[in-house]
């Protein structure tokens, strides 16, 4: 029998060949390029969403923060009026039974209880104002130092050590008062926390730097107030912005509410955390 050898393939042949491979090369390439972008553009999708919920679920937020504040400036404006008449009265009152030990005591509970109820309303009065940042140019370091200062007398008071870490000068747009206002009232929750939960070795840390380059929600600064008290319940993490809302057998719980929304009136964010180990973290990013 005689054997058939296999004739190699023609040059033009060997050509289409060759010219199929680097056709089916490229579809596979292009191919590949094209699931990628699939890929990123789901991706992105995904991200543009999540932030248009988050979006929402702020707006809405702010909706009923306004109509909230409405009601409540309506409310303070009703009930502080009949309470500038009981607080005359009281006086006049405390002036009649000066001479009477026992009467004396009891007109001056109802005159506390009016500077309390007044001091409350001055707070509901300031979270139902329009909350308007004149951005300027400050220096963060300098304003932290302020608030660190009028909040000593608390530190003192609770035995709580206050550290700051940060630059010695950093300078920054934003609205000093503003500013200065939210970081001593989160100073001076955190004293609270600590001290009345009795730690020992109290600590409130304050930490504020630059954005870093890769930082998206901060365009001019960083702030990080922590302490080592006994935290934030769980359940109390959603809320603890809300207004009215409080953990503290006293208080109006509207001081959060008030700094969240200075910070807002920077377009910035804050939000809070629980410390390893136990205590509260509150960052701003401004």
């Amino acid at each position: 029998m005689t054997a058939t050898l296999s004739q190699p393939p023609s040059p033009a042949t060997a050509n289409r060949i060759e010219e199929l491979g680097r056709i089916i090369l490229a579809y596979s390439e292009v191919t590949e390029k094209l699931q990628q972008s699939h890929e990123q553009l789901h991706q992105t999708v995904l991200e543009l969403q999540q932030e248009l919920n988050e979006k929402n679920r702020l707006l809405e937020r702010k909706n009923r923060l306004a109509a909230l504040g409405e009601m409540a400036a309506g409310m303070a404006h009703e009930i502080r009026n009949p309470l500038g008449g009981i607080q005359l009265y009281a006086s006049m009152l405390a002036r009649d039974v000066s001479d009477r030990t026992e009467c004396l005591t009891t007109v001056q509970k109802i005159a506390a209880g009016v500077k309390r109820l007044e001091g409350l309303v001055s707070q509901v009065l300031q979270f139902s104002r329009e909350i308007v940042a004149s951005a300027q140019p400050m220096d963060l370091a300098e304003a932290v130092a302020q608030s660190v200062e009028l909040a000593s007398v608390k530190f003192e008071k609770f035995g709580v050590n206050c550290l700051v870490n940060g630059p010695q000068t950093l300078l920054v747009v934003a609205d000093p008062l503003l500013i200065g206002q939210a970081v001593l009232n989160l100073l001076l929750n955190a004293a609270e926390a600590v001290g009345e939960a009795g730690v020992e070795d109290g600590q409130v840390r304050v930490t504020f730097a630059a954005p870093t380059s890769d930082d998206d929600a901060a365009r001019h600064f960083r702030l990080v107030i922590e302490d080592n008290g006994p935290g934030i319940p769980a359940e109390a993490m959603d809320k603890i912005f809300n207004p009215f809302f409080t953990t503290k057998d006293e208080g109006t719980g509207l001081g959060l509410a008030i700094v969240h929304r200075m910070i807002e009136a920077h377009d910035g964010t804050i939000v809070v955390t629980k410390v390893s180990g136990g205590g509260a973290r509150f960052e701003i990013r401004v």
